[in-house]
Protein backbone atom coordinates (compact mmCIF):
# COMPACT_ATOMS: atom_id res chain seq x y z
CA UNK A 1 0.00 0.00 0.00
CA UNK A 2 0.82 3.59 -0.80
CA UNK A 3 1.77 6.33 1.28
CA UNK A 4 -1.60 8.45 1.79
CA UNK A 5 -1.67 12.03 0.75
CA UNK A 6 -1.42 13.41 3.91
CA UNK A 7 1.91 11.45 5.26
CA UNK A 8 3.56 12.32 2.01
CA UNK A 9 2.99 15.59 3.06
CA UNK A 10 4.85 15.13 6.32
CA UNK A 11 7.63 13.16 4.61
CA UNK A 12 8.74 16.44 2.66
CA UNK A 13 9.98 17.94 5.65
CA UNK A 14 8.89 21.59 4.56
CA UNK A 15 8.61 24.31 7.59
CA UNK A 16 5.33 23.31 8.02
CA UNK A 17 6.52 20.28 10.16
CA UNK A 18 10.43 21.28 10.68
CA UNK A 19 10.77 22.07 15.00
CA UNK A 20 11.36 26.36 15.20
CA UNK A 21 14.52 25.42 17.48
CA UNK A 22 15.62 28.80 15.73
CA UNK A 23 13.06 30.36 18.41
CA UNK A 24 14.27 28.54 21.41
CA UNK A 25 16.69 30.06 24.01
CA UNK A 26 18.05 27.22 25.67
CA UNK A 27 17.41 24.23 27.20
CA UNK A 28 15.66 24.98 30.76
CA UNK A 29 17.49 22.66 32.69
CA UNK A 30 19.35 22.48 36.63
CA UNK A 31 22.52 23.36 35.97
CA UNK A 32 25.27 20.75 36.42
CA UNK A 33 27.09 20.81 40.03
CA UNK A 34 28.79 19.18 42.65
CA UNK A 35 26.55 17.26 44.88
CA UNK A 36 28.66 18.69 48.14
CA UNK A 37 28.55 22.52 47.33
CA UNK A 38 25.57 24.66 47.09
CA UNK A 39 25.72 27.60 44.18
CA UNK A 40 23.67 30.98 44.71
CA UNK A 41 22.66 32.86 42.24
CA UNK A 42 20.22 35.99 41.02
CA UNK A 43 17.25 35.89 38.53
CA UNK A 44 18.46 38.64 36.06
CA UNK A 45 15.50 38.43 34.15
CA UNK A 46 12.51 36.65 33.06
CA UNK A 47 11.81 35.32 29.17
CA UNK A 48 8.81 33.93 27.65
CA UNK A 49 10.25 31.39 24.94
CA UNK A 50 7.75 30.65 21.65
CA UNK A 51 6.70 27.11 22.05
CA UNK A 52 6.70 27.07 25.65
CA UNK A 53 3.78 27.96 27.92
CA UNK A 54 5.77 28.82 30.76
CA UNK A 55 8.08 31.51 31.35
CA UNK A 56 11.68 31.37 31.74
CA UNK A 57 13.59 32.71 34.25
CA UNK A 58 17.94 33.65 33.54
CA UNK A 59 20.07 32.79 36.65
CA UNK A 60 23.93 33.91 36.53
CA UNK A 61 24.89 32.11 39.70
CA UNK A 62 28.62 32.72 41.61
CA UNK A 63 31.61 31.15 40.23
CA UNK A 64 29.80 30.43 37.09
CA UNK A 65 30.67 32.45 34.22
CA UNK A 66 27.67 31.92 31.93
CA UNK A 67 23.82 32.01 32.42
CA UNK A 68 21.51 29.57 33.47
CA UNK A 69 18.35 29.08 32.04
CA UNK A 70 15.14 27.67 34.46
CA UNK A 71 11.39 27.53 34.55
CA UNK A 72 10.63 30.34 36.48
CA UNK A 73 8.14 29.83 39.73
CA UNK A 74 5.26 31.93 41.04
CA UNK A 75 5.89 34.71 42.58
CA UNK A 76 9.56 35.30 41.40
CA UNK A 77 10.88 38.66 40.37
CA UNK A 78 13.81 39.78 38.59
CA UNK A 79 16.83 40.87 41.57
CA UNK A 80 15.52 37.64 43.84
CA UNK A 81 18.67 35.39 45.11
CA UNK A 82 17.52 31.18 44.67
CA UNK A 83 20.41 28.81 45.89
CA UNK A 84 20.93 24.95 44.33
CA UNK A 85 22.59 22.66 46.65
CA UNK A 86 22.29 20.49 49.65
CA UNK A 87 22.33 23.37 52.02
CA UNK A 88 19.77 25.34 50.61
CA UNK A 89 16.85 26.90 52.27
CA UNK A 90 13.70 25.73 51.58
CA UNK A 91 11.91 28.82 49.85
CA UNK A 92 10.27 29.44 46.39
CA UNK A 93 12.47 28.48 43.10
CA UNK A 94 15.20 27.25 45.18
CA UNK A 95 16.54 23.43 43.79
CA UNK A 96 17.49 20.87 46.38
CA UNK A 97 17.64 16.78 46.26
CA UNK A 98 14.46 15.22 47.17
CA UNK A 99 15.86 14.06 50.02
CA UNK A 100 16.06 17.42 51.74
CA UNK A 101 12.37 18.70 50.88
CA UNK A 102 9.39 18.16 53.22
CA UNK A 103 6.83 15.67 52.26
CA UNK A 104 3.67 17.65 51.32
CA UNK A 105 6.23 20.53 49.76
CA UNK A 106 4.70 21.45 46.24
CA UNK A 107 7.89 21.27 43.63
CA UNK A 108 8.65 21.10 39.59
CA UNK A 109 11.09 20.18 37.51
CA UNK A 110 11.56 17.22 38.86
CA UNK A 111 14.74 15.10 37.70
CA UNK A 112 13.99 11.31 36.21
CA UNK A 113 17.03 10.07 37.52
CA UNK A 114 20.08 12.12 39.27
CA UNK A 115 21.96 14.78 37.49
CA UNK A 116 19.32 14.41 34.30
CA UNK A 117 18.46 18.40 34.33
CA UNK A 118 14.48 17.80 35.32
CA UNK A 119 11.87 16.12 32.64
CA UNK A 120 8.80 15.78 35.14
CA UNK A 121 6.12 18.29 36.32
CA UNK A 122 7.70 21.45 33.43
CA UNK A 123 3.99 22.77 31.78
CA UNK A 124 3.07 26.09 33.25
CA UNK A 125 0.41 25.99 36.52
CA UNK A 126 1.64 22.22 37.52
CA UNK A 127 3.08 21.39 40.59
CA UNK A 128 3.86 17.91 42.23
CA UNK A 129 3.68 16.99 46.09
CA UNK A 130 6.12 14.80 47.78
CA UNK A 131 4.40 11.96 49.33
CA UNK A 132 7.19 9.72 51.10
CA UNK A 133 10.50 9.78 51.60
CA UNK A 134 12.97 6.68 52.64
CA UNK A 135 16.38 5.76 52.07
CA UNK A 136 15.81 4.08 48.80
CA UNK A 137 12.84 6.22 47.19
CA UNK A 138 11.05 8.87 47.24
CA UNK A 139 7.34 8.67 46.33
CA UNK A 140 5.75 11.97 44.17
CA UNK A 141 2.43 12.36 43.33
CA UNK A 142 2.20 14.01 39.77
CA UNK A 143 -0.13 16.37 38.35
CA UNK A 144 -1.79 13.57 37.21
CA UNK A 145 -2.94 12.69 40.25
CA UNK A 146 -0.41 9.13 39.75
CA UNK A 147 2.35 8.09 42.26
CA UNK A 148 5.78 7.96 40.85
CA UNK A 149 9.06 6.64 42.50
CA UNK A 150 12.12 8.63 42.52
CA UNK A 151 15.51 8.36 43.76
CA UNK A 152 15.84 10.78 46.54
CA UNK A 153 19.28 12.23 44.71
CA UNK A 154 17.13 13.52 42.09
CA UNK A 155 16.67 17.23 42.37
CA UNK A 156 13.48 19.42 41.83
CA UNK A 157 12.70 22.94 42.05
CA UNK A 158 10.03 24.26 45.09
CA UNK A 159 7.26 26.07 44.07
CA UNK A 160 4.55 25.49 40.89
CA UNK A 161 5.25 26.28 37.29
CA UNK A 162 4.56 29.76 37.08
CA UNK A 163 2.03 30.72 34.09
CA UNK A 164 -0.95 29.41 35.39
CA UNK A 165 -4.59 29.59 34.23
CA UNK A 166 -3.09 30.23 30.50
CA UNK A 167 -5.74 27.51 29.20
CA UNK A 168 -8.56 29.22 30.86
CA UNK A 169 -8.50 32.17 28.72
CA UNK A 170 -10.27 31.39 25.19
CA UNK A 171 -9.15 31.71 21.48
CA UNK A 172 -12.12 33.36 20.25
CA UNK A 173 -11.39 32.87 16.67
CA UNK A 174 -9.20 30.37 14.63
CA UNK A 175 -6.16 32.42 13.54
CA UNK A 176 -5.25 32.38 17.16
CA UNK A 177 -5.40 28.71 17.40
CA UNK A 178 -3.20 28.76 13.76
CA UNK A 179 -1.09 31.04 15.73
CA UNK A 180 -0.51 28.76 18.50
CA UNK A 181 -0.54 25.43 16.99
CA UNK A 182 2.44 27.07 14.19
CA UNK A 183 4.93 28.13 17.36
CA UNK A 184 4.88 24.32 18.07
CA UNK A 185 5.05 23.13 14.67
CA UNK A 186 1.88 21.08 14.64
CA UNK A 187 -1.02 20.22 12.08
CA UNK A 188 -3.61 22.58 12.74
CA UNK A 189 -6.70 22.40 11.56
CA UNK A 190 -7.04 18.52 12.20
CA UNK A 191 -9.82 16.92 9.65
CA UNK A 192 -11.26 13.53 10.41
CA UNK A 193 -10.16 10.47 8.33
CA UNK A 194 -13.79 9.48 7.89
CA UNK A 195 -14.70 13.04 6.71
CA UNK A 196 -12.51 12.49 3.36
CA UNK A 197 -12.39 10.94 0.86
CA UNK A 198 -11.36 6.99 0.16
CA UNK A 199 -8.25 8.22 -1.53
CA UNK A 200 -6.76 10.56 1.42
CA UNK A 201 -7.53 8.39 4.47
CA UNK A 202 -8.23 4.48 4.88
CA UNK A 203 -11.10 5.60 7.01
CA UNK A 204 -12.64 8.08 3.89
CA UNK A 205 -15.08 6.87 1.67
CA UNK A 206 -18.74 5.04 1.81
CA UNK A 207 -22.17 6.37 1.59
CA UNK A 208 -22.06 7.91 5.18
CA UNK A 209 -19.08 8.83 7.39
CA UNK A 210 -18.01 5.71 9.11
CA UNK A 211 -15.23 3.83 8.85
CA UNK A 212 -16.51 0.65 7.68
CA UNK A 213 -13.98 -1.34 9.61
CA UNK A 214 -12.17 -2.30 12.66
CA UNK A 215 -9.78 1.13 13.61
CA UNK A 216 -7.10 -0.90 15.51
CA UNK A 217 -4.37 -1.84 13.12
CA UNK A 218 -1.34 -3.58 13.26
CA UNK A 219 1.96 -1.98 14.72
CA UNK A 220 3.88 -3.32 11.32
CA UNK A 221 1.17 -1.59 9.37
CA UNK A 222 2.92 0.88 6.27
CA UNK A 223 2.26 4.38 6.61
CA UNK A 224 -0.47 5.38 5.04
CA UNK A 225 -2.19 2.18 6.75
CA UNK A 226 -1.25 2.81 9.81
CA UNK A 227 -4.38 5.15 11.43
CA UNK A 228 -6.66 5.07 14.46
CA UNK A 229 -6.16 2.64 16.70
CA UNK A 230 -2.43 1.67 16.51
CA UNK A 231 -1.29 -1.37 18.02
CA UNK A 232 -4.40 -1.31 20.51
CA UNK A 233 -5.09 -4.12 23.37
CA UNK A 234 -8.74 -3.17 23.57
CA UNK A 235 -11.41 -0.52 21.93
CA UNK A 236 -14.68 0.47 23.64
CA UNK A 237 -16.09 0.93 27.00
CA UNK A 238 -14.56 -0.57 30.27
CA UNK A 239 -17.07 -2.53 32.52
CA UNK A 240 -17.47 -1.59 36.08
Amino acid sequence: MGKRILVQRKGRGTTQWRSPSHKKLAPARHPKWAPDKTYVGQVIDLFHEPGRGAPLMVIKYEEEPKLHYMMAPEGVQRGQTVECGEDAALANGNTLMLEYIPEGTPIFNVEGSPGDGGKYVRASGLAATIVSIDESKAMVRLPSGAQKAFSPRCRATIGIVAGGGRQEKPFLKAGAVWHHTRAKARKWPVVRGAAMNAASHPHGGGSHQSPGRPTTVSRNAPPGRKVGNIAARRTGRKNK
